[in-house]
């Protein structure tokens, strides 16, 4: 008797550990994604559709949760904090970190991309082609833009000499230009702008359009200059450790997304920013401007030294500026012609 029930003892124990290691092998991988703006603004709503694309194509293996608003790490932080595995996935804006991307900070020129999918498209083909060491310590699973940057204003924006001590709220990429274009930069949180606008600080931004609709800044600005200026890219990187611990299987899944989410997104805000605009003009009376060919040629050829200062520093330390610069106008001028206004 004492045997047998050793036997059942034995048998029952055998069967736990079988349930355990079945329930563990059918168990969904987690995963964390941080970002660091708003959730309703275009980086945090493609991370939600990559997240469901992820989800849908795994068939729920992969259980991501998501951190938006910087709820888990902020603008600044998150490079380093995707690589120490705080987050294992991350938005990083590669303007955000002066230096550490000092070839992909081509794209950011304002070299007059006319839409965020060209120089996503672009973006990609750079990356793909010149495989930069600042992104070899994590996994890159989309690259993408903001749309280029056009001029929000409270007065009429037609010419060069309209911008003569102009304020208009701007950061990072968008000040030399605006310096440049003869306006008066002022540099501020994009939260603080809108009661800058109501007090007169700033007249207007230098940012895309979807910021119309989105801050809801057409309550405050009447008019919008297309310029198409600087872009501003970001990355969705990943830990590169748990990058490595992945299946294969989840590992293809991502991969094949990888550029197939790129485009989407810049679609999306491609799209968003229109309809930013039209939302701006029925809503709020608001003006699209289109600068007249010669002048626009005149604000583009005045921002070349942007370019050459950043041809000097790349060069500098040693990355192939002159060969990356190149590739990226004809490549420019290729998807321009597929994907262009």
């Amino acid at each position: 008797m004492l045997k047998n029930t050793g036997m059942y003892l034995l048998s029952g124990a055998f069967a736990v550990v079988l349930l355990a290691n079945v329930a563990l092998a059918g168990s969904a991988t987690e995963l964390t994604y941080a970002n660091f703006p708003p959730p309703t603004t275009f980086p945090s709503v493609q991370m939600e559709r990559w997240v469901a694309e992820v989800t849908a194509r795994t068939d729920g293996k992969v259980n991501i949760k998501t951190f938006p608003g910087g709820t888990l790490l902020k603008a600044k932080a998150m490079m380093d904090g995707v690589v120490d595995g705080v987050a294992d996935i991350g938005c990083v804006a590669f303007p955000y970190q002066p230096g550490r991307f000092q070839l992909l900070a081509a794209v950011d020129l304002p070299i007059g991309f006319s839409n965020s999918k060209v120089a996503n498209a672009v973006l990609w083909d750079l990356y793909k082609k010149y495989d930069p060491a600042s992104l070899k310590g994590v996994k890159v699973l989309a690259l993408f833009t903001a749309p280029p940057a056009s001029i929000m204003s409270k007065d009429p924006i037609h010419k060069m000499s309209d911008l003569s001590g102009y304020e208009l709220r701007a950061t990072g990429a968008g000040v030399t230009p605006l310096k440049i274009l003869g306006a008066v930069p002022v540099s501020m949180p994009m939260p603080d702008t809108v009661e800058a606008l109501q007090k007169g600080v700033v007249k207007g931004i230098l940012s895309s359009t979807d910021i119309l609709m989105d801050f809801k800044f057409a309550e405050q600005v009447s008019y919008t200059t297309r310029a198409d200026l600087q872009t501003t890219s970001f990355g969705v990187l990943m830990n590169l450790d748990k990058w490595n611990a992945l299946p294969a299987d989840v590992q293809k899944v991502f991969e094949d997304l990888a550029q197939e989410h790129s485009m989407w997104t810049g679609s999306y805000v491609d799209d968003h920013g229109k309809k930013s605009v039209e939302w701006s003009k029925q809503n709020h009376n608001h003006e699209y401007i289109e600068l007249a060919a010669d002048e626009y040629a005149k604000w583009h050829e005045l921002m070349q030294p942007i370019t050459n200062e950043w041809l000097q520093k790349t060069a500098d330390v040693g990355l192939p500026a002159q060969a990356f610069l190149d590739d990226l106008l004809l490549l420019k001028t290729k998807y321009e012609a597929e994907f262009g206004k």
